[in-house]
């Protein structure tokens, strides 16, 4: 059996395990180049911990837009609704790969959530446009 969701090194856990599939997907890992810098992928990775860990521990440590750099990057690299699908089956298996309980359900749930709410403010910018 495998164990939940339950401290920051299982966050980066899986956030490190994520990307390493973000990044070798071919649908998606052209919004992942910056990233082949092992400094700056540390760095992003952290912030990413922040903010899942935010997300489910209510810990306070995120304390950025996450929506802004999103709508930023979609201006020189359009986000489309397979980029979206993408994102959130890699994060899904990835959470089934390495946890269950009601902290990974919860990941996917917030993933689902965070992953729809941007699709829509990506369409609504989209439209403006």
């Amino acid at each position: 059996m495998k164990k939940d969701i339950e401290n920051r090194q299982d966050i980066y856990l899986l956030v490190k395990k994520f990307y390493v599939k973000l990044m070798n997907d071919d649908i998606v890992s052209h919004f992942f180049v910056d990233f082949s810098n092992p400094t700056l992928l540390e760095e992003h990775l952290q912030v990413l911990v922040n903010f899942w860990d935010n997300i489910l521990f209510y810990s306070g440590e995120y304390r950025r837009n996450a929506m802004q750099p999103h709508l930023k990057l979609h201006k020189t690299k359009p986000f489309e609704t397979k980029h979206f699908k993408c994102w959130l089956s890699n994060f899904n298996a990835t959470v089934n790969e390495l946890f269950e309980g009601e902290m990974a359900h919860a990941a996917k749930t917030r993933a689902l959530s965070i992953a729809t709410v941007m699709e829509i403010k990506i369409n609504e910018l989209n439209n403006k446009e």
